[in-house]
C-alpha cells in the first residue's frame, strides 16, 4: 500500500498544504475547505475529509506556538467541550448520513456575509454572547468531521463577538487543535484511517507548517481591514465550494 505512493502525490499535498495554510492564516480560515474539489478529484470523495483533518491536525500546534498569547480562552473554554463530542458523534455516523442539505444552508450564509460586513467596511453585523459558541461548537464539529473543513462559518460569530485578527487566528487554532484530537480519534476507533491516510495527512501537515509560517509574517504587515476583507472574500468562496458541493450531491 505505502510502495503505491506516489513521490509527486505527496509533494503535490505538500504544496498544497503550504499554500492552503498561508491562506487560511491571513484570512481567518478557509484553507481547508478550499482544498476539498482537488482533494476530491486526487483521492476521491471518502478520502478527502481524513487527510484534510490529519494535515491541519498535524500542522495546529505550530500555530498555536506562533499565536499564542492571542488566544482568547474564554471563547476556548465555551467551544471545545461541545466540539469534541460534535466530532464523536460525527465520526460515528460517518458511512450512514448524507448532510448535503446542511452544506447548502451554511453556503448560503456564508455567501450572505459578502452584504452583512459591506466587504469589510462594517465590524459586526449581529450581537454574540459567549453561550453561543457552546451550540456552535457541536454543529461545526459535526459538519467538519464530515467535510474535512468548516472553519469560516465561525468566523461571523467570532467577528460578532469582537475578536479579530490575530487574536482570531490563535483562539481558532487552540480550539482546532482539541477539535482534532477527538476527530482522529474518533476516525482511528471506528476504522477509517489507514497508513495511506497517514502518510498523505502527514505530506500536507508538513507544508501546513510551511504556510502557518508565512501566514504570520503576512499577517503582521496586514491592516484590520484588509484582514476583514480576506476573511469575507474566503467566507464567499467557501460558501460558494460548499453550494456546488451540495448541489452536486442532490443532483446525483
Amino acid at each position: 500500500m505505502v510502495a503505491d505512493i506516489s513521490i509527486w502525490l505527496l509533494l503535490g499535498l505538500f504544496v498544497l498544504g503550504a499554500a492552503a495554510f498561508t491562506l487560511s492564516t491571513i484570512s481567518g480560515g478557509g484553507g481547508a475547505l478550499m482544498q476539498i474539489p482537488i482533494l476530491n478529484a486526487l483521492l476521491g470523495t471518502g478520502q478527502t475529509a481524513q487527510v484534510i483533518n490529519l494535515g491541519t491536525f498535524i500542522s495546529r500546534p505550530s500555530r498555536i506556538i506562533i499565536f499564542w498569547k492571542y488566544i482568547n480562552w474564554k471563547v476556548f473554554w465555551y467551544y471545545v467541550p461541545s466540539a469534541m463530542l460534535g466530532a464523536i458523534f460525527a465520526a460515528w455516523l460517518f458511512s450512514e448520513v448524507k448532510i448535503y442539505w446542511i452544506q447548502l444552508v451554511v453556503g448560503l450564509f456564508l455567501v450572505s456575509t459578502l452584504v452583512q460586513y459591506r466587504f469589510g467596511k462594517k465590524e459586526r453585523s449581529f450581537p454574540v454572547a459567549l453561550w453561543y459558541f457552546i451550540p456552535l461548537g457541536f454543529f461545526i464539529a459535526i459538519i467538519g468531521t464530515f467535510t474535512g473543513g468548516m472553519g469560516p462559518i465561525l468566523n461571523p460569530f467570532l467577528l460578532n463577538a469582537g475578536i479579530d485578527k490575530e487574536e482570531l487566528i490563535g483562539t481558532k487554532s487552540a480550539q482546532s487543535f482539541f477539535l482534532g484530537i477527538a476527530q482522529i480519534g474518533s476516525y482511528a476507533f471506528f476504522g477509517l484511517l489507514t497508513t495511506k491516510l497517514w502518510i498523505l495527512g502527514i505530506a500536507m501537515g508538513l507544508g501546513a507548517i510551511v504556510g502557518n509560517l508565512i501566514g504570520k509574517w503576512l499577517l503582521q504587515r496586514m491592516s484590520k481591514l484588509a484582514f476583514r476583507r480576506w476573511l469575507i472574500t474566503i467566507m464567499v468562496l467557501s460558501g460558494i465550494v460548499l453550494i456546488v458541493k451540495a448541489i452536486s450531491e442532490i443532483v446525483s
